[in-house]
């Protein structure tokens, strides 16, 4: 039996400052076929508030953030909904390998996952927000609150900030 095929194709190329790693495409991004399409959710201003983009981009543009040597992806690539809704199965099948090969063979600066509850499935626990002390060969694992609108609650723009201004100083 073949796998599903991936919701959301990656977005990923040689010579990559950052890669972003949701955990997986929200309904609204799988429907849209782009990357954090919801009209309620703040990546594509973040990105812009901190400079890692000129412009403000929107969802269906997702694909020129190569030519700021950004990529995207997903940690588990064959299933949509929020966090909660993604099958924990989903973490033990392969994602952490998946994700992990994809960092070691493009080899970003950073890999940052744009949710605590990504990045502790990709670490294997409980974590803070900020960088971390694992890296994936040299690429330095930051942990950013979601951009999702269900995660107001969380949202601290100036871990965003942090992350930018590190990016900055590492490229």
């Amino acid at each position: 039996m073949s796998a599903p095929p991936d919701v959301l194709q990656d977005v990923l190329e040689q010579s990559l400052r950052v890669v972003l790693c949701g955990m997986a495409a929200g309904t609204v991004s799988a429907k849209a076929k782009a990357y954090y399409a919801h009209k309620q959710n703040k990546f594509w201003k973040i990105l812009y508030e901190t400079g890692l983009t000129p412009a403000l981009l929107q969802p269906h543009q997702y694909r020129d953030l190569l030519q700021h040597r950004i990529g995207l992806t997903d940690l588990v690539k064959t299933h949509s909904g929020m966090d909660h809704q993604i099958p924990l199965s989903e973490l033990r099948l392969g994602a952490r390998s998946r994700l992990s090969h994809s960092v070691a063979a493009f080899r970003p600066k950073f890999l940052a996952f744009t949710s605590k509850a990504a990045g502790q499935g990709f670490l294997g626990g409980k974590r803070e927000y900020g960088e971390q002390s694992e890296r994936i060969v040299d690429t330095r694992i930051w942990i950013l609150p979601s951009t999702s609108g269900a995660a107001n609650g969380s949202w601290r723009p100036e871990v965003w900030h942090a992350f930018a201004d590190e990016v900055r100083a590492g490229s």
